[in-house]
């Protein structure tokens, strides 16, 4: 039986965890064991296959299994393709994505640091405050 090469990457977006699995295949992408073509909804699924359209033909050589937990389903998505471009500079050991995907969204590679801000006191959320009249 022939071993294959396993490499794990992760990536995360606000409370959303994804780690990618990237070995040599045949195009198979599954997040959560589930095919991404039947991802729903589809701005999510859209957001997911971002650097695999990047990528172009090299989509066909590799396959692609994603864990992802936590979050909502958009902070899902971002986190898978965070993991997945990671995944694939890690593969291609080359620069020349790495400029493509930095052309298109820096974030895919770096991640975006942003988070909700916590509620304070004083009012119903983190910056409205309940209205004064001094007349």
């Amino acid at each position: 039986m022939k071993s294959k090469k396993l490499k794990l990457y992760s990536g995360a977006r606000k409370s959303a965890k994804a780690t990618a699995a990237i070995s040599d295949g045949n195009g198979k992408i599954r997040i959560n064991k589930t095919p991404v073509e039947i991802i729903e909804p589809t701005d999510a699924q859209e957001r997911i296959l971002t650097p695999i359209i990047l990528a172009g033909d090299l989509r066909n050589k590799i396959n692609i299994d994603v864990t992802v937990s936590g979050g909502g389903y958009m902070g899902q998505a971002d986190a898978c393709s965070i993991a997945i471009t990671k995944a694939i500079e890690g593969f291609t050991k080359g620069s020349e994505f790495k400029k493509i995907v930095n052309q298109y969204d820096k974030h895919l590679l770096s991640g975006d640091p942003r988070r909700k801000e916590s509620k304070k006191f004083g009012g119903p959320s983190a910056r409205t405050r309940k209205q004064k009249s001094y007349r």
